[in-house]
């Protein structure tokens, strides 16, 4: 498996990746609604600090998995990124495709100087790659979340969690509550 950032001419398979795997594990409607999630992520205004996705390649270099870090801007600064969405091929399910790709894009974000990475989702995916649950009173969401348990994060400089004041914003692509 090849991991890597991903190309501009590579958006449309990217866009078709989300839409397929949520379509298939979700409905045809929410991989409708990830898939332009996605592409707003991709074509929206945004400066290439703010925004990494990573691509998961088999052998044949087909995109089987891809997933997107955004940052959150907190009043203070603070250095922190949302891990959403993932997207894995349905047929390389339980390869190992998704842990691997998350584990690359932490490592390549924690030689960029990012501390945390937040994501909010499955704790027990999560967990299999340094995820565990962290309250809002240390670090807040940017929305209402209608799964509060899902909020999970790791600290990416091996130092406990920064207390941050402030609500974040995040990128507009993401900033909906349907999403959250």
């Amino acid at each position: 498996m090849k991991y890597a950032l991903y190309k501009q001419e590579q958006a449309q398979e990217i866009i078709t990746l989300f839409n397929n795997t949520f379509s298939d594990s979700e409905g045809k409607e929410e991989g409708a609604l990830i898939a332009k999630l996605v592409e707003d992520f991709l074509t929206l205004p945004t400066k290439d600090e703010d925004l990494y996705v990573f691509i998961a390649q088999d052998e044949s270099e087909r995109i089987v998995g891809s997933i997107i870090f955004s940052r959150l801007s907190f009043p203070n600064g603070e250095n922190i990124f949302l891990l959403a969405p993932v997207a894995v091929a349905t047929e390389c399910h339980g390869q190992g495709v998704g842990q691997g790709l998350i584990k690359f894009g932490l490592a390549t974000l924690k030689e960029k100087g990012v501390t945390v990475a937040i994501t909010y989702g499955d704790i027990n995916f999560y967990s299999k790659t340094g995820f565990a649950p962290i309250s809002q009173d240390i670090i807040q969401a940017p929305l209402d979340l209608s799964y509060p348990e899902g909020w999970i994060a790791q600290s990416l400089n091996g130092e406990a969690f920064p207390h941050v004041v402030g609500k974040p914003t995040c990128l507009p692509a993401i900033d909906n509550p349907y999403y959250w």
